[in-house]
């Protein structure tokens, strides 16, 4: 083992055991520290046994296991957690050593600890790290972003660890991480990829309730399904696990529908969703993913409600194939939306934080070792190779024409949904999301007369230019005094 360590793991949870298990693999010298110390004990004497991993039991020992410049990365609870570890180290810290956050941390927080840092002489580096335990020992999807100054140093090891795509010959030598870009723009393309991540599971969570409800199919049939699916354009990771799950027995039987129907959330989704709104961006399906969670945490609601408020009882009597043809293609069209205004997203964050990014790049980082990896992500990092400011992804030609191949199957599965009172709220409003945005004239002219109205906002006229308010007097009781004009 090497006199002194590369890097510094501090936190072992799953993720950060499995990263210094990574690590180490890769050739790294990697110092294990946690803040019960017998924690590590533990894990020297398991897991790192005979392996090029060391722990350290205090700040001071930590730090001085490193070479120079020193790299710790911290894998613990985000929000105060952080800051608090970060106060431990200063004082024992040197100009150009680096802080590196892995965990699901709030962009804004990395931009204000990129800038306060600095002005210690401490690099900061955001890193999000996506892929749950397996990732992160066999290879996760990592976002880097922070001060560009800490690249070079940790660039060696987050691009050996992280997963491989194949390059042009085939090889797996491609990292699934790059530079994102500078303060919190690699925590913000995390949060973003969480976000989607939301939507992704919802949509394929809908197309199992229609698959059960409306077509009355068993676990074993849905598992099928998926797994025939898996093979076709909607090949993915979240689309793969699920048919595992569906195939999962216990004592015989499909363990998924004894589980009870109420979802978790820790916040990336949530945050993901209220940062949309803060920036004008319509992020309506992924919006529709969180609150899909919040109305499924109402469990004893819903039992009552189900007993006082009636629907339709579900029934289908067409071609069963034919429909789940269509559901497929259904998913599919959903899923382009969900990344359309994903990506949507993080372009309108690049122009509000100056951040210069790559968005081809951020597709490919996520090609493999991330939750949400799929086979469409080349096609979307060809899309912006063509088109590197590209306003919206349903305007590729590739995605224009799948969307419109997918347009009739998806229209025929939400309203069969709806006829029989089968909630799909992320697959409907990525519909109505398809619709608006295509749709030239929308009703807005109608909503702004409203406002003018009663509040005399003014509105803008077509026989007009562009940036020429107006007001009117449509009682004729009102004055020709109008309101500022100002979006939020």
């Amino acid at each position: 083992m090497k006199a002194q360590s590369d890097i510094a793991v501090v936190g072992l949870a799953v993720m950060g055991e499995n990263l210094i298990l990574n690590m180490a693999s890769k050739g790294f010298t990697v110092t294990a520290y946690n803040r019960s110390y017998h924690k590590v004990e533990i894990f020297l004497a398991g897991r790192a046994k005979d392996q090029s991993i060391r722990g350290a039991d205090s700040i001071e020992s930590l730090v001085a296991s490193l070479e120079r410049p020193r790299k710790i990365m911290l894998m613990v609870k985000s929000g105060q957690p952080v800051d608090d570890f970060i106060e431990q180290l200063l004082p024992h810290l040197e100009q150009g050593d680096i802080v590196i956050d892995g965990g699901n941390s709030q962009f804004e927080d990395s931009n204000r600890r990129t800038k306060a840092l600095a002005e210690k002489g401490i690099l900061y580096v955001g890193a999000g790290v996506s892929g749950g335990e397996e990732g992160a020992l066999k290879g996760p999807s990592i976002m880097p972003g922070g001060n560009p100054e800490a690249w070079p140093h940790v660039k060696p090891i987050f691009q050996a660890i992280s997963a491989k795509v194949k390059d042009e010959n085939g090889e797996l030598t491609v990292p699934c991480c790059d530079w994102v870009g500078e303060a919190g723009a690699g925590h913000f393309v995390k949060m973003v990829h969480n976000g989607i991540e939301y939507g992704d599971m919802q949509i394929i969570c809908e197309g199992y309730l229609v698959m059960r409800d409306l077509l009355g199919m068993s676990a074993d049939e849905c598992q099928t399904v998926f797994a025939q699916w898996n093979q076709t354009e909607l090949s993915s990771y979240l689309i793969e696990i699920t048919a595992d799950i569906l195939g999962f027995k216990e004592d015989g039987e499909a363990l998924v529908e004894k589980i009870l129907d109420t979802a978790g959330q820790k916040g990336t989704g949530k945050w993901t969703g209220v940062t949309a709104l803060h920036l004008g961006v319509p992020l309506t399906l992924i919006g529709e993913a969180v609150f899909a969670r919040c109305l499924s945490a109402q469990k004893s609601q819903r039992v009552e409600a189900a007993k006082l408020i009636k629907g339709p009882a579900p029934s289908f009597s067409g071609d069963k194939q034919a429909f789940l043809n269509d559901l497929k293609h259904a998913l599919l069209a959903a899923k382009i939306v969900s990344y359309a205004q994903g990506f949507a997203l993080i372009q309108e964050a690049a122009k509000e934080y100056k951040w210069d990014l790559d968005y081809g790049s951020i597709a490919m980082m996520w090609r493999e070792g991330c939750i949400i990896r799929s086979v469409f992500l080349e096609n979307i990092k060809q899309a912006y190779d063509k088109h590197p400011e590209l306003d919206n992804l349903m305007l590729d030609d590739y995605f224009n024409d799948v969307l419109a191949s997918a347009q009739s199957g998806w229209r025929n599965v939400i309203a069969a949904a709806t006829v029989n009172g089968i909630a799909m709220p992320c697959i409907s409003s990525a519909l109505s999301y398809f619709d608006g945005y295509r749709t030239e004239n929308l009703p807005a002219n109608l909503l702004q007369a409203q406002r003018d109205y009663f509040g005399a906002h003014t509105y803008e006229r077509k026989d007009k230019p562009r940036g020429e308010f107006f007001h009117t007097n449509w009682t004729g009781r009102g004055g020709a005094t109008s309101s500022s004009t100002y979006d939020v």
